[in-house]
């Protein structure tokens, strides 16, 4: 019994201290930087991006996957660092130009909504559809409730019922199997109620945005009020952005 009260002193307080303030390794690949408008490489990066996300001077957080293929072919004009809270709260705020710096991007991307954190002041349960999703999304989701992350001490959790939730996460780009499942579970939830979208495949269809087999039609109904980019989302993403929606983050 007392060695497992000592290895267990030894391990140390094992989460993340602050998820909002919390950095990565350099060598991750968070927010893109243009660094020169070049036309030459914007059209061959253009033709080389698995899902268009390069296009006009600009790249798309909503389509990008961070593979950082842009930036392996043409370092002097794109660039990532390993900034990670690059969630928006709308879809235009996606949109990255030459001379964007992260803390401009951030300071306009998530605007908090002062009459849904009031309602979710203390809590906040989240339902997750998986609509067709390579399942990388929704293990990094798994990932915020572990001990690393521990999301559930904000009152942040993923619940099983959408009768007991407020807001429907998304992952996957939303097949058309899923289309039904997705639509009933908004439904169930009650009201107030909001949408998330998590991942490159769910804002944009991804890689699979040209596919027949999606049915995103939901979208065009029911607007979302987070966009998550990422392939997959960050835990860290994930959290400093919710709690930067409810307005808990200075």
């Amino acid at each position: 019994m007392f060695d497992l009260i000592k290895a267990r002193l030894g391990h140390g307080y094992q989460a993340v201290k602050d998820p909002t303030t919390a950095t990565l390794d350099p060598a991750y690949q968070g927010f893109p930087q243009i660094l020169r408008e070049d036309a030459e490489d914007f059209a061959a990066a253009a033709k080389s991006c698995p899902t268009g996300a390069i296009a006009a001077y600009s790249m798309d957080l909503g389509k990008c996957i961070f593979c950082g293929l842009c930036s392996r072919n043409f370092p002097r004009t794109f660039s990532f660092a390993n900034e990670h809270q690059t969630g928006a709260s709308s879809r235009e705020a996606l949109i990255v130009h030459k001379g964007l710096s992260f803390q401009e991007y951030r300071e306009r991307a998530i605007a908090p909504s002062p009459s849904f954190a009031k309602i979710c002041k203390y809590s906040l349960a989240l339902r997750n559809v998986c609509a067709g999703g390579c399942n990388a999304c929704e293990l990094e989701l798994n990932a915020c409730n572990n001990v690393n992350f521990d999301m559930g001490r904000y009152g942040i959790e993923v619940v099983a019922s959408p009768r007991h939730a407020d807001a429907v996460i998304v992952t996957g780009p939303l097949t058309r199997n899923m289309a039904f499942a997705l639509e009933q579970t908004y439904r169930a939830i009650p009201e107030p109620k909001v949408v998330i979208l998590n991942g490159s495949c769910a804002i944009s269809g991804g890689i699979f945005a040209e596919s027949p087999a999606l049915e995103r039609s939901f979208l065009e109904r029911y607007a979302a009020c987070l966009y998550l980019p990422g392939c997959p989302v960050h835990p860290l993403n994930l959290i400093s952005s919710l709690m930067r929606l409810l307005g808990r983050c200075k």
